[in-house]
């Protein structure tokens, strides 16, 4: 890239970097091979543990063990409920090496939704973080009868705890180490048992029925997957990675996890989320994948740096992401970068870009990736101003990640890239929706076959549900989404109908549109029940002249904010309503924002509205 970016360590590596079918073949042929390697560092109490190859096999082996011991039977399934920790990787290898199914949940679901995943799964193990997270275990356990055990990783509060069903983590490794001694070679017939047609894991996404759907992934595609990682954005063991987005989700799961267990590069997690910042900085991590919301972050930290900065400072910087900025639109462009604006820029880099990129954590950084929601091509460019290339890829849990990316030799800010050169994408001619096709694709929705058929077409085209166009570069560029699935700015997909038919539900509401596509939280334009407002009103004695009165007034207001919250206890923290806007105008079916069924026309809502959706981010 014109002597600025070192291309040549983004280059794809068509070898195969480990040997194995399977995902537990991968791990332990991985353990074997690098011993005394250090494979993941986590931050806990202020210092850095340390696990090499060596020791996560040992654990590995302990717990997959456990399980044998416990009962676990091929092709059972275990999930995981915690936040994004070593253990939890721990737990998913050893589930696989024991031949069974893994399934993520978020750490952040509400018990009945812990309920459903586990139901839907028929886990008979559940690992769980903390006590937080067992009381959720332990308050939907009854209505769980296939759930045989409660595996605890952190037991902390919870030493008094005495119940038959629940074990600590180090209990179970534990058994593990005397079941082994029993059994010496059990584990690895199962490992040697696995299959690349086997089921390997399970990622819920939501879908527009408002229940979550389990996308099933097998060894093969997971393994084909992640060997076509390494042609798109290459890594090895020199390079240190971050690990802080949920491990339930495909992005870190992929290009976390099993990414790194396939190249060998270190990965560093994170001490909780509230210290990402701090811990980017101790990380320096040489390759970063995050979602458009911690790019936006880091950019508007350093703007608010910039404005408690003296003068001089200011100017610096002005001065050198100006050098940046022409040089980034010049290569853009495709045109020579000249030895004067390279001298330029190196003198920007030594006065001020350096020190924007340690503010950030990202100094070492060979490239940033970026994906699972839209980005700004203007951030895009920021980024590549400071001298750090940004790579947007697009995919999804069905695609197993990745299904487009922009190389870093021809990059184009907006654009979602070309196809990777592990599947096909094309658009369906009729109506410009992104099909995909390859090894790649999810193997359908668990106890679905329905939505699975409606999903993958007898061509084996995956329907994406994206519309897009693309450029004569073979560049794919998202425009539309078929349905109305809203995709925040921290990548989280949600469907919005679900909230919708439950706020519907109350008595006060007749209609309401979820607003939150690209952006930080979700809010929603509620339109209420007249006769049942009113009547409250009256019996409350609460004054109102008429019906944009009645929705200004306090009481109604708060009336709808309690029936937002009795929503919003059924749903994820990431799901929840923050804000809303109660309508003014009392709307009828000549009214252009309503269906001649009285409910909302979303588009038109959220284009008449804009300035109250506005006034809800602020």
């Amino acid at each position: 890239m014109s002597g600025l970016w070192d291309t040549s360590s983004i280059q794809p590596c068509h070898d195969i970097v480990m040997e194995g079918e399977t995902i537990p073949a991968m791990f332990w042929n991985a353990a074997a091979q690098r011993g005394t390697q250090v494979w993941m560092r986590q931050k806990h109490l202020g210092l850095w543990r340390s696990w090499t190859w060596a020791q996560t096999a040992q654990a590995v082996r302990e717990i997959g063990n456990g399980l044998l011991s416990l009962g676990f039977a091929r092709g059972e399934c275990a999930s995981i409920l915690s936040n994004t920790v070593v253990e939890w990787v721990l737990a998913d290898l050893a589930v696989l090496s024991a031949g069974g199914v893994s399934n993520g949940i978020y750490p952040t679901d509400a018990p009945s939704q812990v309920q459903y995943l586990c139901e839907d799964s028929r886990t008979t193990v559940l690992f769980v973080e903390d006590d937080e997270q067992l009381d959720k275990a332990l308050e939907v356990r009854a209505q769980l009868p296939g759930l045989h055990k409660v595996v605890v990783f952190d037991m902390e509060g919870l030493r008094e705890l005495n119940d038959p069903g629940v074990i600590s983590l180090d209990g179970l490794r534990a058994l593990g180490r005397a079941y082994g001694e029993q059994h010496p070679v059990l584990l690895e017939q199962r490992v040697a048992a696995c299959r690349p047609e086997d089921l390997a894991i399970l990622v819920y996404t939501s879908g527009t029925t408002g229940k979550p759907k389990g996308a099933m992934h097998l060894h093969q595609g997971l393994v084909f997957t992640v060997r076509g990682y390494n042609t798109l954005v290459a890594q090895d063991a020199r390079d240190e990675r971050m690990c802080f987005l949920p491990l339930c989700h495909i992005a870190e799961r992929m290009g976390g996890e099993y990414f790194a267990l396939y190249t060998g590069a270190r990965l560093n997690f994170v001490e909780n989320p509230e210290t990402i910042p701090e811990n980017v900085r101790e990380i320096a991590p040489t390759v970063f994948t995050a979602v458009p919301r911690v790019w936006e972050k880091f950019y508007s930290g350093v703007m608010i740096a910039l404005k408690e900065a003296g003068r001089v400072q200011q100017a610096a910087y002005a001065w050198g992401i100006g050098v940046g900025t022409t040089i980034a639109d010049r290569i853009l462009a495709g045109q020579p970068v000249g030895n004067w604006l390279k001298l330029q820029f190196t003198l920007a880099q030594w006065l001020v870009l350096n020190n924007v990129r340690k503010l950030i954590g990202i100094h070492r950084a060979r490239f940033l990736v970026t994906g699972a929601a839209p980005i700004s091509p203007d951030l895009v460019r920021w980024y590549m101003a400071l001298g750090v290339p940004m790579l947007e890829v697009w995919g999804m849990t069905e695609t197993c990640g990745a299904a487009t990316g922009v190389p870093a030799e021809k990059m184009k800010p907006g654009s979602i890239g070309p196809a990777a050169a592990y599947n096909e994408v094309k658009l369906d001619p009729a109506t410009g929706e992104i099909l995909v096709r390859g090894k790649n694709v999810f193997a359908g929705y668990l106890n679905l076959p329905e939505k699975t058929a409606e999903t993958i077409d007898k061509d084996g085209w995956l329907h994406t549900g994206d519309v897009g166009m693309v450029d004569a570069d073979g560049y794919y560029r998202i425009t539309d989404r078929m349905k109305d699935i809203i995709i925040t700015a921290g990548g989280k997909n949600v469907t919005p109908s679900e909230l919708e038919n439950d706020l519907k539900f109350s008595p006060y509401i007749t209609d309401a549109v979820v607003i939150g596509d690209k952006r930080p939280y979700l809010t929603v334009i509620i339109m209420i029940d007249q006769e049942n407002v009113e009547k409250f009103a009256q019996d409350a004695d609460v004054p109102f002249s008429n019906y944009a009165s009645l929705t200004r007034t306090p009481e109604v207001q708060a009336l709808i904010q309690s029936e937002l919250d009795r929503v919003n206890q059924k749903f994820a923290r990431v799901e929840q309503l923050k804000k809303f806007f109660l309508l003014e105008t009392q709307l009828t079916a000549e009214d252009e924002e309503l269906t001649p069924t009285m409910k909302l026309k979303r588009k038109l809502v959220e284009k008449k509205y804009a300035a109250q959706i506005e006034a809800m981010y602020h």
